[in-house]
């Protein structure tokens, strides 16, 4: 009746955990049930922190009817796995390299002339600018990450390669990733309904100015530097997943702007819902512990002493706040959506296209703001005017 749901962490299992100051860290790769109530809540009914092993003792299910400590415990490993997957897949993964595949065709095969060029390059122009700080030695790399998580070593990559060799891109597109997981009828999903009508409004702006360009989809079809940066995106920076949904050419203004349109919100909205929410959820240590110092329980006698000898010490506690407070705080570059200072297109058309948007983006701004007030815990990270233009960090 669509009120089952399961959050399957399979990605981290057997993935290299980490060793901290000589400490060997611990990884877990839960899979959990969760049952839809009647009031919206997504609450947990099992939880199974590792995958049954052949030959092996089937591992234990915890339940809320578990003695307290256990089930905190156990809730604790969904977390901190959770934390793992939230950083590497969806933020810097789904977010920051995308990006950076976008960034990398678009330079390469776009010219500053072309309206393609023009519609995303802005959204974009963080990614280029991390890019070259980052290759002058500017940026840091993981490597303060690897003083602090469970997943560490080669365990980054190893999870990266996973992860990417499952990327769909129906994934990317929240119409269908939302229909895929069974969350387009859950009223509780602010996520959800937030993304469809931030998709939907960046969709009528892409479709406008390309509209302006493209006026038959032999226009598409024939337009060579457009189709090479497709094939670029897909053949050579995602390394040809052509049978995960991604095309290798364009056949239609409506498949353009599809496409573009992904681009657009993946540098944009989905980074922003993962980037936003991380000083609120993850400065409190035990909702989202960087790392575990001791096994997956086996048994249900865990005590609180159990708990803290898991969690991490104070000075991972605190350096994980630290980086989680300079990942999650406003941003002095910070560029809200469709607020970006250059003018790419000059012509009235493209720029009456810009102002609708614009005053689109301001009516689904306030309208967010208004359905918060009625909320306990507001939610924030797809008000468009917090939103940044590009991935900034």
């Amino acid at each position: 009746e669509g009120t089952l749901f399961e959050a399957d962490f399979y990605l981290l299992d057997g993935i290299k955990a980490n060793v901290i100051c000589n400490h060997q860290q611990h990884l877990a790769a839960p899979l959990v049930m969760l049952k839809l109530q009647p009031d919206g809540q997504l609450l947990p009914m099992a939880i199974q922190l590792q995958l049954p092993k052949i030959g092996s003792i089937p591992p234990p299910l915890f339940l809320p009817t578990d003695p307290p400590v256990v089930w905190l415990l156990a809730k604790c490993w969904v977390r901190s796995s959770e934390f793992q997957l939230h950083e590497l897949q969806s933020h810097l993964l789904r977010g920051h390299l995308m990006a950076e595949v976008f960034a990398v065709a678009t330079m390469r095969c776009l010219p500053s002339v072309h309206p393609v060029f023009k519609l995303i390059v802005p959204h974009l122009r963080y990614t280029m600018e991390i890019n070259l700080r980052a290759r002058n030695g500017l940026v840091s790399d993981c490597g303060v990450f690897d003083q602090v998580v469970s997943v560490g070593g080669g365990g980054h990559l190893d999870l990266l390669r996973r992860a990417g060799g499952l990327l769909t891109y129906s994934s990317l597109c929240p119409p269908d990733d939302l229909a895929d997981r069974g969350l387009l009828e859950v009223k509780s999903s602010y996520y959800a309904q937030d993304a469809l009508r931030l998709w939907e409004i960046i969709r009528r702006y892409v479709e406008g100015i390309m509209d302006l360009y493209y006026k038959t989809d032999v226009a598409v079809r024939d337009d060579p530097e457009l189709q090479n940066w497709c094939r670029e995106i897909t053949e050579i920076g995602l390394l040809g997943p052509q049978d995960r949904g991604f095309p290798t050419s364009l056949q239609s203004r409506a498949q353009a702007c599809h496409f573009v349109t992904m681009c657009i919100f993946t540098c944009t909205g989905q980074h922003s819902s993962i980037h936003l929410g991380q000083l609120d959820w993850f400065s409190w240590i035990p909702n989202a512990p960087c790392t575990m110092r001791l096994p997956p329980p086996t048994t249900k006698d865990a005590t609180m002493e159990t708990v803290m000898a898991t969690l991490p010490t104070v000075n991972q506690a605190t350096l994980q706040m630290s980086i989680i407070w300079q990942l999650g705080r406003r941003q002095p570059i910070m560029v809200p959506l469709g607020q970006h200072e250059e003018e790419h297109f000059s012509s009235p058309g493209p720029k009456a296209v810009l102002k609708r948007f614009r005053e689109e983006l301001a009516v689904l701004d306030k309208e967010i703001e208004v359905r918060n007030e009625n909320l306990d815990i507001p939610y924030e990270y797809l008000r468009p005017s917090l939103v940044e233009n590009s991935v900034a960090i």
